[in-house]
């Protein structure tokens, strides 16, 4: 690693913690990895730790795990393929006739993201950062944009403000969806103060994000919904 502040480094397997916790950070990441990890290895009766010599100077990890030999590792149920949290599957064909912009930094989010709203029949577009997604939503004008909040370099706050300020002919009124990790009540608020039409947190459930793009799209009237 590139290396871990000294007053940092007590924190590093907190959950939620990041030495840039700001929303325009230059790296990516929830502050959740350490802390999973962490718990991961407890789990198996095993334990984690870091040293780092400071900024810029590296960083060593090590486990530690407890180990016996010729015993059978136990079976691992399948987790359930369920993807809501308490509600039914949206059906397949709940986005046909939508073209989504999808903003997010993270590739796998945003892989998965694509996946997921076109197996339910929305044409999605997809855009790394909020520059780019400006720019696509204001050359292809998608029904509905999709965006992350802490993106590297421009904030989703940013993206929507500058969208907002587009005359509807260029997308300004563009529905938009705030889909991130923030997701207590101020940012909850903070994403509709600052233009977003809804608020959507991860991890994803599908179902809950399907419904609020259907919301969307029943505005945009018959030919669109």
């Amino acid at each position: 690693g590139q290396g871990i502040t000294p007053d940092f480094l007590p924190h590093v397997f907190e959950r939620f913690r990041q030495a840039d916790a700001t929303i325009t950070r230059t790296h990516g990441g929830l502050g959740l990895g350490l802390a999973i990890a962490r718990h991961l290895v407890e789990l198996q009766g095993g334990s984690i730790g870091v040293e780092s010599a400071g900024a810029d100077r590296g960083t060593t990890f090590f486990v530690r795990l407890p180990c016996e030999a010729g015993v059978e590792p136990p079976s691992v149920a399948r987790p359930s393929s369920r993807l809501s949290h308490g509600r039914e599957p949206a059906p397949l064909t709940a986005l046909a006739g939508l073209t989504l912009l999808v903003v997010e930094d993270e590739e796998d989010s945003r892989t998965l993201l694509e996946t997921l709203l076109e197996s339910h029949g929305a044409v999605v577009m997809t855009a790394t950062t909020a520059s780019e997604g400006l720019a696509i939503l204001r050359a292809r004008r998608p029904d509905i944009l999709v965006s992350d909040i802490g993106m590297m370099g421009t904030s989703g706050y940013d993206l929507i403000r500058h969208v907002r300020e587009l005359d509807p002919a260029e997308g300004g009124t563009t529905p938009a969806i705030a889909l991130t990790a923030y997701a207590r009540q101020e940012d909850r608020t903070r994403a509709l103060e600052s233009g977003f039409d809804q608020h959507v947190s991860k991890p994803i459930a599908v179902a809950e994000l399907v419904a609020a793009l259907v919301s969307l799209g029943r505005r945009l009237g018959p030919a669109r919904a």
